[in-house]
């Protein structure tokens, strides 16, 4: 079907869609519907059917989706079927995890190499390459590399932001606690995680008064 322009609250909530979908369990149903799917992740039924309807034109009155066409449009939709080369700024612990994860290549992101001002080890034990921070415009411009993953401290944060762009890349994921200033051309995905770990303090909070 033809690519539809969604918008960020969707693209958020499709990935949800998708990992319910390919952990139902072996010898589920072939078929899945927009109302089942809803009351399995607690949603609206209305902005499910919506949502699919953006991304799958399978859906069918009264019988539904073929769940593993649905899976593999939403997958399409979301790029994960190809793959997109990214780097990593700040190879300290949260850099190393991430370069360690193998579940990235699911969703179709490669992670080519770290950069750090001293970087202890020249390649992680997945064989990913640690280098100098001098090597990241003429790596970048290489392999033609247009995401840039950024997991060094705060404020050091825009100053890696701003060598990035100057790199050619095109869409930045960001670890750090900080507001990044960029071109408008430019897409910041925050991962805040002081943010989430205050929603999820408030929902504790919230339950504990509730059982008093």
């Amino acid at each position: 079907m033809e690519r539809k322009e969604i918008s960020k609250a969707v693209l958020k909530r499709l990935p949800g869609y998708l990992a319910y979908l390919q952990n139902m369990p072996e010898g589920s149903v072939p078929y899945i519907s927009a109302t089942a799917l809803a009351n399995a992740l607690g949603m609206g039924e209305v902005q499910v059917r919506k949502d699919l309807a953006m991304v799958s034109d399978g859906g069918r009155p009264k019988i539904g989706y073929l769940r593993e066409r649905l899976i593999r449009d939403i997958s399409q939709f979301l790029g994960y079927d190809n793959t997109t080369d990214a780097i990593l700024v700040g190879a300290g612990k949260l850099g190393q995890a991430l370069l360690g994860y193998g579940g990235f290549e699911t969703y179709g992101l490669n992670i080519l190499a770290a950069f750090d001002v001293s970087p202890a080890f020249g390649y992680t034990e997945e064989g990913k390459p640690i280098l100098l921070m001098e090597q990241l415009e003429s790596f970048c411009c290489a392999n033609q590399v247009l995401m840039g993953i950024i997991t060094v401290p705060a404020e050091y944060a825009q100053q890696v932001c701003d060598r990035l762009i100057a790199a050619g890349i095109k869409a930045i994921w960001n670890f750090a606690p900080v507001h990044l200033e960029v071109p408008e051309h430019i897409l910041v995905q925050n991962e805040n995680m002081a943010t989430s770990l205050a929603v999820l303090s408030m929902h504790l909070q919230a339950h504990m008064k509730e059982k008093k």
